[in-house]
């Protein structure tokens, strides 16, 4: 047993070594400047926490992100089930159309945005020839384009945990539940919803957890007028220079981000949530 972990140690020592070289260390580097402003050790967090300006952005970051995990969950749901009932090659097709964005650059897919989005696009031209607006609205450079084009990149994160936990739903419940008389919606509230919660939970977080950080989707279709944290940190260190702020606003969010996945783990197994087994 003895010489078996000595084996297994040195064959995991390339990655583990590998890891802390290209991703620790710098990690570690980066976090270290929040702490080496001049004007003292926490002076960094206390400008983030004590400026209006990036309370609201931060407030902004998280209101957006559940806005898109919500509505992306909410359009996951009748995908995921379809893909549960088709069979052969509607299937295949049906799947081809959920996995095919991850082939699609997501810059590129945000630049196609821009151009439906805009005020003289073919989404405008189209509603204002149903006539259900009689002038362009506003879609682009603000909170509705973001959400608009990070729920399209996102979706597919949200579709594939709630397909999987679907699939795995013995049937013989819901018939068991059918024939001892419960009605449609006390099968969907007692069975078929509480089984679906993993996959639903788990796509949820994980999709909440990716729109905190993102950055192309928003810098492109939001632009000034819809600021994220993400945003800002680039700002810090493209346009300001300034460092240390730029370290204290990572360590902030991914602190943020470890504190939710640490309470969702706490109610449903993270492993659980993602591959819904």
């Amino acid at each position: 047993m003895k010489r078996r972990h000595i084996e297994t140690l040195l064959l995991l020592a390339p990655a583990v070594i590998f890891l802390g070289l290209a991703f620790v260390a710098p990690l570690a580097r980066l976090f270290s400047l929040a702490f080496t402003d001049e004007a003292g050790m926490f002076s960094t967090f206390s400008t983030l926490i004590d400026s209006e300006v990036y309370r609201r952005v931060m407030v902004n970051t998280f209101l957006v992100a559940f806005a898109v995990a919500l509505i992306t969950v909410l359009l996951a749901w009748p995908v995921a089930y379809i893909l549960t009932r088709l069979k052969g090659f509607w299937f295949a097709f049906a799947l081809y159309g959920v996995l095919f964005p991850f082939w699609i650059s997501v810059l590129v897919r945000t630049f196609s945005w821009m151009i439906l989005l805009e005020r003289n696009g073919p989404l405008n031209r189209f509603l204002i020839n149903i006539g259900i607006t009689d002038k362009p609205l506003s879609l682009l450079f603000n909170d509705t384009g973001v959400m608009i084009g990070m729920v399209h990149v996102l979706l597919p994160y949200a579709i594939l945990p709630l397909y999987g936990a679907m699939l795995r739903i013995d049937q013989r419940l819901l018939l068991a539940s059918d024939g001892l008389g419960a009605g449609l919606f006390d099968t969907f509230r007692r069975i078929y919803f509480p089984l679906c919660l993993p996959g639903l939970v788990g796509g949820a977080t994980f999709v909440f957890l990716l729109s905190l950080g993102f950055f192309i989707t928003p810098a492109l279709l939001g632009g000034s007028n819809a600021i994220t944290l993400s945003m800002l940190i680039a700002s810090f260190i493209n346009d300001r220079l300034a460092w240390s702020l730029a370290a204290a606003g990572s360590l902030i969010l991914l602190v943020i981000v470890l504190a939710l996945l640490a309470v969702t783990a706490r109610f449903l197994p993270f492993g659980k949530g993602v591959y819904a087994r």
